[in-house]
C-alpha cells in the first residue's frame, strides 16, 4: 500500500509540530532536529561528532519529551562495561530465582556520550542492541520497544584516551551529522534567556502510538525507479572517486532509500524527488567512506567528495511523482 497524497499531509504536520515543539530548546537548528527524527522514523540512529556545549544532550531529553517517550544518558568511559549498558542477571535469595535487570539501554531514546571513549568491547555490546533491537543476556533475548534512537556523540577535538569507531562500526549509524553552534541571532536570544522552556518541561505533541504510525507511514512512501537508479549511481560514484580508498555500501544505499521516503513525508509528499536524495547524501553516506590517507593528508574530506560526486552524477529528469 502506497502513501496517500492525505496521509502524507498529516505526516507532514505531526512531524513539523514535533520539529517546532524541540526547537524551543535548540533555537536554530531546525535542520538537525528534522535529521534526528528523520533518523528515528526511518528506525535508524544518529552519531553526532561536536564538540561540548553545543546542545546533544538537550536535543536527545527534548525530543523524548517531545513523543511521551523515556529518555537515558550514558557517559562512555574506559572502565565500562557492557552489563552497565545492557543490564545484568541478579540472583534473588528469597525467591531463589534470576530475575533481570534492565540497563539504561532500553529507553525511547539513548544518548551514548562520547561512544569513542568506551572499550571496544562495550562499544560492540550498544551496537548490537542498535542491529538487532534486543539484548541477549544469558541465553534469553529482551526487546527493546519502538520506537527506539540510540544518539552517539564523539568529541572531534581531543583524541587522548580513546577508541576510535572502526568503519565496520560507522556503517551501523543511519546518518552523521553535527550540530554547531547557533547563530548570532539565536546566540543573542539565548543569553537573553529567551531560549524557551527545559527540555524537561517541554509539553509533549504525541504519544509513542502516533509515532509507530509515523514508522509505518514512511515506508509506504513511493519511490520511482529512476529515483532507486539515482541513488545507485550516485553510490557507485563514491566506490570510483579517485580520492576514496573505499566507497559507501550497499547498506549505505538502502539506508539512502529509507530515509528519502520519511524526508519526503516530512515535507508533505507520498513520493521521492531527487532533492530529497540530495538532501540527505552527506549525512546518510559521508561517514561510510574510507578516504585515500593522502588525499586525506591534503586537506580532503568526505563532504567535499560527496558535493564533488552529486555535482558530477547528474539527476534523473524524469517525472517522479505519482
Amino acid at each position: 500500500m502506497t502513501m496517500t497524497p492525505d496521509q502524507a499531509r498529516w505526516f507532514a504536520d505531526i512531524a513539523g509540530r514535533i520539529v517546532a515543539n524541540v526547537e524551543q530548546v535548540l533555537l536554530g537548528k531546525s535542520y538537525v532536529i528534522r535529521l534526528s527524527l528523520a533518523a528515528m522514523l526511518s528506525e535508524g540512529h544518529l552519531l553526532l561528532e561536536d564538540v561540548p556545549g553545543t546542545g546533544k544532550t538537550s536535543l536527545a531529553r527534548a525530543l523524548a519529551q517531545s513523543i511521551r517517550g523515556t529518555t537515558t544518558r550514558v557517559q562512555f568511559t574506559p572502565d565500562l562495561l557492557p552489563g552497565d549498558i545492557t543490564g545484568i542477571t541478579v540472583y534473588d535469595q528469597r525467591s531463589g530465582e534470576f530475575s533481570f535487570h534492565k540497563g539504561p539501554v532500553f529507553a525511547t531514546i539513548v544518548l551514548a556520550d562520547e561512544i569513542n571513549r568506551a572499550s571496544p568491547k562495550t562499544q560492540s555490546a550498544l551496537l548490537e542492541v542498535m542491529e538487532e533491537g534486543h539484548v541477549t543476556i544469558d541465553g534469553v533475548e529482551h526487546e527493546v520497544e519502538a520506537p527506539f534512537l540510540v544518539i552517539a556523540t564523539q568529541n572531534p577535538i581531543e583524541q587522548a584516551g580513546t577508541y576510535r569507531l572502526p568503519e565496520a562500526q560507522l556503517d551501523r549509524f543511519l546518518m552523521k551529522t553535527a550540530i554547531g553552534y547557533p547563530d548570532h541571532a539565536a546566540t543573542v536570544r539565548i543569553l537573553d534567556g529567551a531560549g524557551g522552556p527545559r527540555a524537561s518541561k517541554l509539553e509533549p505533541v504525541v504519544g509513542l502510538d502516533v509515532v509507530r504510525d509515523l514508522i509505518g507511514a514512511a515506508r509506504t512512501v513511493h519511490v520511482d525507479p529512476v529515483i532507486t537508479d539515482y541513488v545507485a549511481r550516485l553510490v557507485e560514484a563514491t566506490r570510483t572517486h579517485e580520492d576514496v580508498r573505499l566507497g559507501a555500501s550497499v547498506r549505505g544505499a538502502l539506508a539512502l532509500v529509507r530515509c528519502a521516503k520519511t524526508y519526503a513525508a516530512l515535507e508533505g509528499r507520498h513520493y521521492v524527488i531527487p532533492d530529497d536524495v540530495k538532501a540527505l547524501v552527506e549525512p546518510v553516506l559521508g561517514h561510510r567512506l574510507i578516504l585515500d590517507p593522502e588525499s586525506e593528508f591534503d586537506g580532503v574530506t568526505a563532504s567535499s567528495v560527496m558535493g564533488q560526486v552529486l555535482l558530477e552524477t547528474p539527476p534523473p529528469s524524469d517525472r517522479v511523482a505519482v
